[in-house]
């Protein structure tokens, strides 16, 4: 089997992040590396918060704190969160580690050698209230493109164009909100991209035919543009500091590098932190080095981190002439939207997903969100489509099957699974079907088309109910027991093929499911279309019990509560 390496888009250090960002990376990369590893591949999903920057310190300054303790602090909080919506990470790092530190310090110095990055004098907005230079985010003003007056001095969150502090118009410091500030000289180091522009368009050409419109056509915009030489270096406290043996003028005036310089290659060290812990039994560079034909690696991110893992990150790989290995496929989403306005973590607008598991379990909002997700267009979260889609999809279709099904057997038969008598006509019909589904489940997962994958294992749990309606098992046993058990049984074996195919999605829920059975030896992986046919997991004999009820109804006094706490109406 094939070794896959998987990365989701770092989240910001500075908050509990929001459902959007939960679809727009994390959650996707967990469902598929949930499927890779129940087919048998060896899979390694890798993630980390991301640290360094400007948004780190102005959160840990608000709350008063040093920026080492904030970031030690929030990295837990938000630890516990994913936790929560049981994203199965092989490691989760952090990108102030001392692995990452150095390995973007070393890529920083073959950089250096290879003629790519050079040190300009710049000028840059000065805060005379402050006493400091204000490099990105510390400046916040007016959009020069769109007009959107909370932009920041490192990209507009309206328009995600990416800019210089000294593009906004009506600048102000996020420190002290003072407009009193000025334009002086200092130096930082350049990452000389325009030298690399033509390595970056050949390597992008070459996966044309494989990502995503979204991925591809973003990356070729940022192309047609032109790529611009841009600094690396920063004036703050926190972050990986500028070699001392390479650029020692810089390095004794405090300068750290750009965090969208060592945010990716936190990729790399969140991979050698995981090695760093059983370093006899764990090789980093062997996911990582000179692994072209031997990893397939496959990123995941929402649409305004495409420009920095397909054009800028790539072209810090091939700048330093060493045989890193690169991203094979790039799984990008648009926005999930809040009743038609973005989801935001620094205007609190939308769910959060600390909130989220407040109110209800993971599943069903792994559920929903993967259901829904934003893959060809922009979706849009209502508390009513929500409401819905847990109600007809995880209550009726899936939960009252497994309930009703259970709860009649026992009552009927005790808690055994009833033998009953040989498959006929509906149990051949039945096999096909679920074969078909489940090849086409396959399909798209393979693909990774997850809306149609949750289509897909939506119709295999409705396939089941219809055979129930069809067999109806209630009126059967009136004139034949055996037909019923037979019935009962063979939807016994399907609430058990659907607790092996449904974990990518719903792992806690499938776990419940699976776990109804007292099968000696339950050690199913995943059930190929061709087995799926016969339905005799769960042999007759088999002790069995009713679990709670797996998904609770929501109400319409549920809805009018989500909605007067969180806001329930068109942006």
């Amino acid at each position: 089997m094939a070794r896959h390496l998987i990365t989701s888009a770092l989240p910001y250090i500075n908050g509990i992040k929001h459902l959007g960002n939960m679809v727009g990376s994390m959650l996707p990369a967990d469902v598929y590396s949930r499927y890779l590893r129940q087919r048998g591949h060896d899979v390694l999903y890798i993630c980390a918060t991301d640290e360094h920057g400007t948004p780190a310190e102005l959160a840990a300054k608000e709350q008063g704190l040093p920026v080492d303790a904030f970031c030690a602090q929030a990295h837990d909080a938000q630890k516990a969160v994913y936790d929560g919506f049981a994203l199965a990470f092989d490691y989760f790092g952090r990108s102030s580690s001392a692995e990452n530190r150095d390995i973007t310090q070393h890529f920083a110095r073959k950089l250096n050698e290879n003629g790519f990055i050079e040190e300009r004098a710049i000028r840059q907005v000065y805060s005379p209230t402050d006493g400091r230079f204000l490099p990105d985010r510390y400046v916040e003003g007016t959009c020069p493109h769109c007009g959107y007056d909370k932009a920041r001095g490192d990209q507009c969150e309206n328009c995600t164009r990416v800019l210089d502090p000294t593009d906004l118009i009506n600048p102000r410091s996020a420190i002290s909100g003072s407009t009193d500030l000025e334009v002086r000289e200092t130096k930082h180091l350049f990452l000389l991209q325009s030298k690399l522009e033509n390595e970056v368009r050949e390597w992008v050409a070459r996966h044309d035919k494989d990502w995503p419109q979204l991925a591809s056509s973003i990356a070729h915009k940022w192309l047609t543009e032109g790529l611009h030489d841009r600094a690396i270096t920063r004036d703050l406290d926190w972050g990986v500091p500028v070699p001392a043996d390479t650029w020692p003028e810089l390095a004794a005036e405090g300068k750290v590098f750009y965090v969208w310089f060592d945010a990716p290659i936190e990729y790399l060290g969140a991979t050698k932190e995981w090695a760093d812990q059983d370093p006899e039994n764990r090789d980093w560079k062997s996911w990582w080095y000179d692994v072209d034909t031997d990893v397939r690696y496959t990123q995941f991110m929402a649409k305004d981190n495409v420009p920095f893992h397909t054009v800028m990150f790539p072209a810090t790989e091939l700048g330093v002439r060493e045989p890193w290995k690169k991203v094979d496929f790039v799984k990008a989403f648009n926005w999930l939207t809040y009743y038609g306005g973005k989801f935001s973590t620094s205007q609190k607008r939308g769910v959060f997903t600390d909130q989220a598991l407040e109110i209800l379990p993971a599943d069903y909002w792994r559920y929903f969100l993967i259901a829904n997700a934003p893959e060809s267009d922009d979706s849009s979260f209502t508390w009513e489509h929500f409401t819905a889609t847990v109600n007809k999809d995880l209550a009726d279709t899936l939960g009252n099957f497994v309930n009703r099904v259970l709860s009649f057997s026992r009552k009927r038969f005790g808690d055994d699974v009833p033998a009953g008598g040989e498959p006929g006509e509906a149990e051949t019909r039945l096999g096909e079907e679920i074969a078909r589904l489940l090849a086409e489940y396959e399909e798209h997962m393979e693909a990774l088309q997850f809306r149609k994958a949750a289509a897909a294992l939506r119709a295999l749990w409705s396939a089941g109910n219809s055979y129930l309606e069809e067999k109806a098992p209630w009126l059967e046993i009136k004139t034949d027991k055996d037909g019923a058990a037979l019935t009962l049984r063979t939807a016994m074996n399907l609430i058990h093929l659907y607790s092996v195919v449904s974990e990518p999605f719903i792992p806690a829920t499938a776990k419940t499911m699976r776990e109804a059975f007292s099968l000696a030896d339950d050690t199913v992986a995943w059930v190929t279309p061709e087995s799926a046919k016969s339905l005799t997991s769960v042999p007759a004999g088999t002790p069995f019990t009713v679990p709670p009820v797996l998904f609770a109804k929501l109400t319409d006094e549920d809805l009018e509560t989500y909605k007067e706490r969180f806001g329930g109406q068109e942006a």
